[in-house]
């Protein structure tokens, strides 16, 4: 796609354990995070694992999967699965808190999971903001000839209330976005 990729706040990358929440409005962040961050472990809906080749590929990198809105035996583990990952590994965890794939200038309101994952682990955050909707979208063609940006923003400590957390987090990806945009 002959696509220029900016990196801003390198400086701003933790390096002690801690777990990415990032923006998400394309697929392109499911592959070009693995090479800015430590190989990190994502954290999916069940479903994508069901898709033949990225599916695959999902298992294959060592995500975690999530079943949605249902309380299931797989689900009442989740929070000690993601412990052990982060206490085992020097691996990231990453989380998209908006849920899904979204259009550039939507700006849903953030999952409670990522709060409740915040509140689990008790390290730091490292939010990321990211302006991929534009080049490649969620629906529709691929753009050839465009920048994307992503922007590693400044971490959030651990020790927050929940609701704070994720007012914060909210806030500074979507103050970013608007910026980005």
């Amino acid at each position: 796609l002959n696509t220029k990729i900016i990196i801003q706040g390198k400086e701003n990358i933790i390096k002690k354990k801690f777990f990415i929440a990032c923006a998400h409005q394309s697929q392109f962040e499911t592959f070009f995070l693995q090479s800015l961050f430590n190989s990190p472990v994502f954290i999916l809906k069940k479903e994508l694992f069901r898709i033949p080749i990225f599916g695959w590929y999902l298992k294959k990198i060592g995500s975690i999967s999530i079943q949605r809105n249902k309380t299931t035996k797989e689900n009442l583990g989740f929070f000690q699965k993601i412990s052990k990952m982060i206490n085992d590994s020097n691996r990231p965890l990453i989380i998209f808190p908006q849920g899904t794939r979204v259009l550039p200038y939507e700006r849903p309101q953030f999952k409670k999971g990522a709060s409740k994952i915040y509140e689990e682990l008790k390290i730091f955050c490292q939010p990321v903001a990211i302006n991929s909707g534009f080049v490649w979208p969620k629906r529709g063609q691929k753009k050839s000839n465009k920048t994307i940006t992503i922007s590693v923003l400044k971490a959030i400590p651990a020790g927050l209330q929940k609701s704070e957390f994720l007012e914060i987090l909210e806030n500074s990806i979507y103050k970013e976005l608007d910026i980005l945009n």
